[in-house]
């Protein structure tokens, strides 16, 4: 009797401590905001953008020696909003020299 009462305690915290952890992710889950320059559903080019302003931020700080955290806005913007084979294919294509944007 006395291990049916331990097991169902260990069992509640268990419990209490996954519903926790999911409300935590949950609640520190962020998503891009609504940017007025892209107003419609297809946000194809607010994940270009930003794409693009995240590598020109780390460019030009990096360059003036600069602390590039304050770019890690656009970073999390577009890796909210791009698929992950677009950055890939772009990331190849900057490493390569053929990336088609102006950085």
């Amino acid at each position: 009797m006395g291990t049916d009462v331990g097991y169902q305690r260990l069992v509640e915290k268990l419990e209490e401590a996954m519903a926790e952890s999911i409300q935590e992710k949950l609640n520190n889950y962020k998503t891009a905001p609504f940017d007025a320059r892209f107003p419609n559903q297809n946000q194809t080019r607010n994940c270009w953008q930003n794409y693009l302003d995240f590598h020109r931020c780390e460019k030009t700080l990096t360059a003036k020696g600069h602390d590039t955290a304050v770019c890690e806005w656009y970073h999390r913007v577009y890796k909210s909003l791009c698929p992950t084979a677009w950055v890939s294919q772009w990331d190849e294509q900057r490493e390569q020299g053929t990336f088609p944007g102006k950085i």
